[in-house]
């Protein structure tokens, strides 16, 4: 049995991320069965091709590099968020990202892509990178999902108000392409969703063209044109994602999900806070018995290596 999760931000939670690879690979019997860390997906900032949130800052290449084969090393292949829905041809030489792809280009490492026009680019310019059919896309007609699934693409995400739909689910093919999340924060069946995505692809452009420019003055979207958008969605705790219908426990991975012929799935929370992703990650990939004591030897060693700081000390 595999069950393989596909993990967020390998950027800010680098070391994060580090840490929790490293008690997989050393404590084992810690984790529920079959639990591999598939690929952790993000982007570093300073990415025009990002989507899904936005990532502001800036990122050194010699940082990018210790990232990815620090990574790899341990057998953990990066998945680049480049899921920007409002991308132009004028994006697609962009320095930055271009760079990034070329330092992983090893065979290991994949991209996730929403525009068709970056991924024609990608898939021209970077054949070694397997190609993932990213859940912004929003495919909820069940056809349209196995004409995706028909595609060229490694994995396809699919859309969360699939999530618990066992009629459809049953019925589809080629199971093990398909990716799940499983800790979707956002309002099941969201109207708005395509248009947050486009919003945040535009903030994103916006910020990075704002980072080009070198100047110290105030970053505003508005210089921009952009619009500014806050989602209350996004402040959902795993306490709060509990409550939701596309939210699926561990036993329904394990007692339902897994016996069906999924094994692909998707923790979100690349814009959460360390706390929440913490006890995300304990609530989906450890053992019950176990999550005391793991808890308390993760806190130890993500203190002792700087990850987290508690006051006083």
């Amino acid at each position: 049995m595999k069950v393989r999760f596909h993990l967020p931000d390998f950027a800010s939670q680098f070391r994060f991320n580090l840490v929790f690879v490293t008690m997989l690979e050393n404590c084992p019997q810690f984790f529920r069965e079959g639990v591999e860390i598939a690929s952790i997906y993000g982007t570093f900032p300073q990415s025009i091709w990002n989507g899904g949130r936005t990532v502001p800052g800036r990122c050194d290449t010699s940082f990018a590099e210790a990232v990815i084969k620090t990574m790899n090393k341990h057998g953990v292949p990066l998945r680049f968020t480049f899921t920007n829905p409002v991308v132009e041809e004028k994006h697609l030489g962009d320095k930055f990202c271009n760079d990034i792809l070329k330092l992983a280009d090893n065979g290991m490492n994949e991209v996730i892509v929403n525009s068709s026009l970056l991924e024609d680019y990608i898939r021209t310019t970077y054949p070694n990178y397997k190609i993932t059919s990213s859940t912004c896309k929003r495919i909820t007609d069940p056809e349209r999902l196995k004409e995706e699934l028909e595609k060229d693409y490694s994995i396809v995400v699919l859309d969360y108000d699939f999530n618990n739909k066992f009629d459809i689910l049953e019925k589809l093919p080629q199971k093990e392409k398909m990716e799940i999340l499983v800790n979707a924060c956002c309002d099941p069946a969201c109207p708005r969703r395509t248009e947050h995505y486009r919003i945040l692809g535009m903030q994103q452009i916006a910020v990075c063209e704002h980072m080009a420019k070198n100047t110290n003055e105030r970053f505003n979207l508005r210089d921009y044109g952009v619009p500014d958008m806050y989602c209350k969605c996004a402040d959902r705790t795993i306490l709060d994602v509990k409550q939701l219908s596309t939210y699926i426990s561990p036993d329904d991975i394990w007692e339902k999900y897994v016996p069906m012929g999924f094994n692909q799935f998707k923790i979100e929370g690349r814009t959460t806070t360390r706390l929440n992703l913490f006890e995300t990650y304990l609530h989906y990939m450890i053992k019950p018995e176990y999550m005391d004591k793991v808890r308390f030897m993760l806190l130890y060693n993500l203190e002792k290596n700087g990850v987290i700081r508690f006051e006083g000390n």
